[in-house]
């Protein structure tokens, strides 16, 4: 047998342990125990992680594979639930508003509500609650199990086990009887049928079976393999030839699937004829059928609990639905004799005028439902919910709500077009005048542009060449002009050749019209791309 190798300080440790071995082996010495007590087998192994089965080990020996230094801060125990601690009298600096306990603050309350809180009331403050903290180890925080009550689970096991006496008792009772019936037929025919009558209680026997009523989704099928037919387990969950609700209409915008709870709401096909649609959404099933009548029970039940009746749909639920039977015969009587009333008294007009043909013929099988506001309950149109925000109050004698008018990027009344929020409703009379008034500001504007175009340009004056202004009427005198012409001509080539220019020479310094306009028709342009070619 092989034994742990352990390092030891010296030679004298090891023979003392392999002493102390020997004598544990001759029962001289007192067996090893561990941290919990219990003793150790010495045939083990201490480096095996698994005792072989021969040895009867509870546990692997080896110690670092065991939590053996336990920490004494950390503790198994857990919250008590529900558990109170101090109930005051009166109410304390720095409690709950609304309860008046002292261990939270009114957000974190749990309480219903007050209509006037334990603050300032104070009356029926709660007690204290009870708050403790623990300090849980790695195993503790990760354990999910950890505070389970298993005593909490025994009413489930009394509730099956009354089950199995109850159907034990029928089974014989059903037994019973058929034994009975098959002696009366012996004795009357003389022949009996006992294949038959086993079968029959073959078959009640199966019914009674658990272990085959768990199996009763599964099919056993043949599943081909490599290595040969095996029998598998499918589960069944539906006919494979009915099509998925969410294949129905493959449009996006179409009826939402869940696909966690399997369920689409609204009616993926609204538009298919209903006799030909098979499924028409989950919520067509809960006003449909049974299910409206046990919605409409459940609710006379709690108006009758608030009107002072003792009346519990689970407690009592034969009473509870006797009391809305009488309640509906009752209200059925009262319509009648409130009907046969007013008819006595003012007659009934109805009778005494012949419906037209087209309201005749006009009728539909298509059967809508509405409450007393309007709305509609049950039909082939879905209800649509109000919210908790006022809807269609109308205000200063308007006849629209606000938004519901738009025009140049501003909201308003449709009624009277006016997009001050809490302005008065003029009506047509105010949209008239409206557009009167932007008729006439058009206008106004067409007729300033109008004289803007049309005004009169300023007059452009002329300018003299020597910078002074001529006068409008002013006419040169062509002869005069061509002498001038004649005289510039000359005096230009005496500038241009200075020896045929005289000694004595004449100077006038009157300047006339004409002189003038022969020197600006001879100067020289220099922005004249021809003025090399002029002369």
């Amino acid at each position: 047998m092989a034994t742990a190798s352990v390092a030891f300080k010296s030679r004298e440790d090891h023979r003392k342990q392999l002493e102390l071995e020997e004598a544990r082996k001759a029962g001289l010495a007192p067996a090893e125990v561990d941290e919990d007590g219990k003793e150790i087998n010495p045939h083990i192994p201490q480096y095996m992680s698994s005792a072989p089965w021969y040895l009867n080990a509870e546990r692997p020996s080896l110690k670092h594979q065991r939590k053996w230094k336990s920490d004494p801060n950390y503790t198994k125990s857990w919250y008590d639930r529900g558990a109170k601690t101090f109930q005051a009298e009166k109410y304390r600096k720095g409690a709950c508003e609304n309860c008046g306990a002292l261990t939270h603050d009114k957000k974190s309350c749990v309480e219903r509500p007050r209509r006037i809180g334990a603050k300032w009331t104070g009356k029926s403050i709660a007690p204290d609650e009870k708050i403790e903290t623990f300090e849980l180890d790695y195993d503790g925080k990760r354990d999910r199990w950890n505070g389970f009550d298993a005593a909490s689970y025994a009413h489930v096991i009394q509730r099956y086990e009354a089950r199995d006496e109850a159907r034990g008792r029928y089974l014989k009772e059903q037994q019973l009887k058929k034994l009975e019936e098959k002696n009366n037929n012996r004795d009357e025919d003389g022949v009996s049928d006992d294949e038959d009558n086993d079968d029959s209680l073959k078959v009640d026997e199966a019914k009674v079976d658990e272990s085959k009523q768990m199996d009763f989704a599964k099919v056993e099928k043949r599943v081909r393999t490599t290595g040969g037919g095996s029998t598998g387990t499918v589960r069944n969950l539906r006919i494979r030839e009915d099509t998925a609700k969410y294949l129905l209409n493959l449009d996006v915008n179409s009826a939402h699937y869940d696909p966690k709870t399997r369920s689409m709401r609204e009616d993926p096909l609204p538009d298919m004829d209903p006799n030909e649609k098979f499924y028409a959404g989950d919520n067509y099933n809960r006003v449909s059928g049974q299910a409206l009548e046990f919605k409409q029970l459940n609710i006379h039940a709690w108006e009758a609990f608030d009107k002072g009746h003792d009346v519990h749909m689970q407690a009592a639920p034969s009473q509870a639905e006797l009391l809305y039977k009488n309640f509906k015969i009752n209200k059925e009587n009262l319509k009648y004799q409130t009907k046969d009333k007013i008819m006595e008294k003012y007659g009934n007009a109805a009778t005494e005028e012949v419906l037209p043909r087209e309201l005749l013929l006009g009728q539909s099988e298509k059967e809508v439902e509405y409450d007393r506001a309007g709305r509609i309950i049950k039909g082939q149109e879905s209800a649509l919910p109000k919210s908790k925000w006022e809807e269609d109050v109308y205000i200063n004698n308007h006849t629209t709500v606000w938004g519901s008018w738009w025009r140049d990027h501003q909201w308003g009344y449709k009624c009277c077009q006016q997009t001050v929020r809490n302005s008065y409703c003029t009506g047509a009379a105010g949209i008239e005048a409206a557009e009167a008034a932007v008729d006439l500001m058009k206008a106004n504007i067409a007729r300033k542009v109008a004289t803007e175009d049309s005004a009169v340009e300023p007059e452009e004056k002329r300018l003299a060449t020597w910078g002074s202004e001529v006068a409008g009427d002013l006419e040169l005198d062509q002869i005069k002009l061509a002498e001038a012409l004649k005289k510039e001509d000359e005096k230009r080539r005496e500038e241009k050749d200075e020896r045929k220019r005289k000694y004595n020479v004449k100077w006038n310094d009157e300047v006339t019209v004409e002189d003038m306009e022969a020197y600006r028709m001879k100067r020289i342009h220099h922005d004249d791309p021809m003025k090399d070619l002029l002369h």
